[in-house]
């Protein structure tokens, strides 16, 4: 069991394996800041998702949060929409089962250039027979669908974060062991 676990080690530190998190950290910076615009239709999701992106910023990114006038990097996340459509239904009809979809655009400002993002995230989760949706429920489900969506928006700028280190490594003329044809793959996009 030792020699396998080992063997994946030394397999992950010799490919050369960043996690996400790093990633994203070198197109983010050090420092974020956070802005949430407020939705009038439902406000209460505002407040949610701001805590869940400050979440996240923190401990995903391993990043400060700082104000916007300090920040290398500004978030700025609008709430698309919020929706629960109904997944299963019991033998009487009763739907016992809602999917929670969060959809947000986020807005990255760094270094005066300006990027634009899709996410959406989903929660599924589970309620009494003919009962409604509780507050406290609603509010999980919310939060939960915003964490989603923003691991998506972390794998997007993940992306763009080992983009940005093949462009960087090639103009050091840095040997990273990836073949041409995956470098004019990487340019054309």
């Amino acid at each position: 069991m030792k020699y396998w676990i080992l063997s994946a080690v030394i397999a992950l530190a010799g490919c050369g394996y960043q996690p996400a998190s790093h990633l994203a950290k070198n197109v983010l910076g050090d420092s974020v800041s956070t802005e949430v615009v407020i939705r009038m239709e439902d406000p209460q999701n505002t407040v949610i998702i701001k805590d869940a992106i400050d979440t996240a910023v923190i401990t995903k990114f391993r990043t400060a949060l700082v104000s916007k006038n300090r920040s290398q990097t500004h978030l700025k996340i609008s709430i698309s929409s919020v929706s629960f459509s109904p997944l299963r239904y019991d033998t009487n009809g009763y739907v016992i089962t809602y999917r929670t979809t969060v959809v947000m655009g986020i807005s990255r400002t760094t270094a005066g250039k300006t990027a634009n993002y899709s996410t959406r995230g989903t929660y599924d989760f589970d309620i009494e027979p003919n009962a409604i949706i509780s507050d406290q429920a609603r509010f999980e489900a919310i939060r939960q669908g915003a964490q989603k969506g923003i691991d998506s928006f972390i794998a997007q700028v993940a992306a763009q974060g080992t983009d940005a280190n093949i462009t960087q490594a090639e103009a050091l003329g840095t040997d990273l062991n990836v073949s041409q044809d995956t470098l004019q793959g990487v340019e054309s996009k």
